[in-house]
């Protein structure tokens, strides 16, 4: 018998199905004698620092948790759960830890590296003691999603079980004993990270003397990510399915286009290598009571077989249900997490959420962004940006940002702008991508998902100079989409920009070129990428 320690916050349902998967059953934590009683606790902490700790003081675990700490008992940290361990956190100033570990979590410090924050993406790990744990790996990538780190230091170097490469090197994982912790996530981790969990699920004892396994001790690099995404809509029949638009425009014939159904793709692409799974839900949004949204039921039964990252957009947004009933924008990405969403996308809602802040002269307002962010961290926030070309003649035409481009418009012209647009790109807005994007970064947002209208579905890449307006102006990770064609198409993206992840999808749903092939070529091209098993 596992037991999880769950305090409310993200997505604890794939820790859940990942130890179900390997055969172990689970209890889940309700009372603080749950810890003390449990032979296994696994704390999957997501979140905040702060709001973690909040939730864990208010819940009445601290002393359990303390005590079945300092008693040695066979103990697994992920992510937050590894930074609770600590003292304290920069990311909520005057807040304690649990203070196991020595010393305080801090922001990542990558100046001059050109590197986004936070670390989004598979990374490796150079094993510093021997353990259990890491029994029978052998150099895999593994998956992160933090914007802070703890680092080795005399005072806690004793805890080090394994470090990391991001612009500088900090713990990935710690060990004495019993009690051990990552900074990644073994459950979104493919095999190798479940290899990772059953090794600590089945260990009779965590703190036995193993051999150090062979390994690289080569700096770690992380890798470009390649991402399936499926636009999820109800055809004419009620039922959902994996639809592709061309420019946007999803039906063919009359009848929306059919692709497949989502659950069975999102399988079918983790088997292939996906290093994550996106769900966009098109359809109109519908006025149901939360809990019977249809998206909640893909993504639980996606989440009980797949095993790397899934991100769901659409309808995330403040609504009044049939039945009257009031929910929040939070409250809905609040139940896709606990469904088994890793991340949210907001997209129109985002661009009239920028559209009033700036109005304000940016005066602090309540909005989604940040609310949803101060909660389960920014991290979890993606920002969908949906922009076409608009071209004029000189720069001064326009006060958007304006670039000089090679792929002249209209009659010569040869500079553009790019509009967002809303509603599924029906409506254009006076806002440019590149604003809506370092709005929401400052807003709280973590990850760009840059799409492209004039590229969708055209087969001809993706808009490099697009893609290099934003990700050299702001410092998030952005995530090209629109275009993909071939697997060069993806090399070229890799090569001429600084995007750290690429995204496609009818060409993945029609098998005109496969996912394995994308990365077989990328290899070739000497990129870093996380290799299909």
């Amino acid at each position: 018998m596992i037991t999880l320690l769950d305090y409310g916050a993200g997505n604890v349902r794939s820790v859940r199905n990942a130890i179900k998967k390997l055969g172990f059953t689970v209890k889940d934590v309700k009372s603080p004698a749950d810890i003390s009683a449990a032979s296994k606790l696994v704390f999957p902490g997501v979140g905040s620092f702060g709001s973690a700790m909040s939730r864990l003081r208010e819940l009445g675990y601290i002393e359990p948790l303390l005590d079945y700490l300092r008693a040695d008992r066979p103990f697994l940290g992920i992510c937050l759960g590894l930074q609770t361990l600590f003292e304290g956190s920069e990311e909520s100033p005057g807040v304690a830890g649990l203070a196991i570990i020595p010393g305080q979590v801090g922001r990542f410090v990558c100046a001059g590296q050109n590197l986004a924050i936070p670390q989004i993406g598979w990374n490796g790990i150079i094993i510093r003691k021997p353990s259990p744990l890491f029994s029978g790996c052998r150099d895999e990538k593994l998956y992160f999603v933090h914007s802070f780190r703890a680092l080795q230091n005399d005072k806690n170097q004793d805890w080090t079980l394994s470090t990391t490469n991001y612009g500088e090197e900090f713990v990935s994982a710690v060990q004495k004993g019993n009690v051990i912790a990552t900074q990644f996530h073994p459950e979104k981790s493919g095999a190798a990270g479940l290899k990772i969990l059953s090794n600590f699920l089945q260990a009779d004892s965590l703190a036995e003397i193993t051999e150090l396994q062979p390994q690289s001790t080569a700096e770690t690099k992380l890798a470009k990510r390649i991402i399936a995404c499926l636009d999820v809509r109800g055809n004419d029949n009620g039922d959902l399915v994996v639809t592709k638009g061309d420019q946007y425009d999803v039906r063919e014939g009359g009848e929306v286009r059919n692709l497949g159904k989502p659950v069975e793709l999102a399988h079918r692409y983790f088997q292939e290598g996906a290093d994550e799974i996106t769900f966009l839900n098109i359809t109109g949004f519908r006025d149901f009571p939360l809990q019977d949204q249809p998206m909640l039921e893909v993504l639980r039964r996606t989440s009980e077989q797949v095993f790397v990252p899934l991100t769901i957009g659409g309808g995330i947004r403040d609504f009044t249900a049939s039945d009257g009933t009031n929910y929040s924008a939070l409250d809905v990405a609040s139940a896709y997490f606990r469904s088994g969403a890793d991340k949210i996308s907001i997209g129109s809602d985002a661009v009239y959420t920028a559209e009033k802040y700036i109005r304000s002269n940016r005066q602090p307002m309540a909005n989604a962004i940040s609310q949803i962010a101060a909660v389960y961290g920014s991290q979890a926030v993606v920002i969908s940006v949906d922009p076409r070309r608009v071209y004029v003649k000189s720069p001064d035409e326009v006060r958007h940002h304006v670039i000089k481009t090679e792929e002249l418009g209209p009659d010569g012209a040869e500079y553009c702008w790019f509009q967002c647009t809303v509603k599924g790109g029906r409506e254009g807005r006076d806002i440019d991508a590149l604003t809506l994007a370092q709005t929401c970064e400052e807003l709280g947002a973590g990850e760009i998902l840059l799409n492209c209208i004039d590229r969708d579905g055209t087969n001809r890449g993706f808009d490099l100079e697009l893609i290099n307006l934003l990700r050299n102006n702001i410092g998030i990770p952005v995530i090209a989409s629109s275009g993909a064609g071939c697997p060069e198409h993806f090399a070229q993206v890799f090569t001429q920009t600084e995007a750290e992840a690429a995204l496609a999808a009818g060409i993945f749903h029609r098998r005109e070129v496969s996912i394995s092939a994308v990365k077989s070529y990328l290899l070739q091209e000497g990129l870093e990428i996380r290799p299909v098993s």
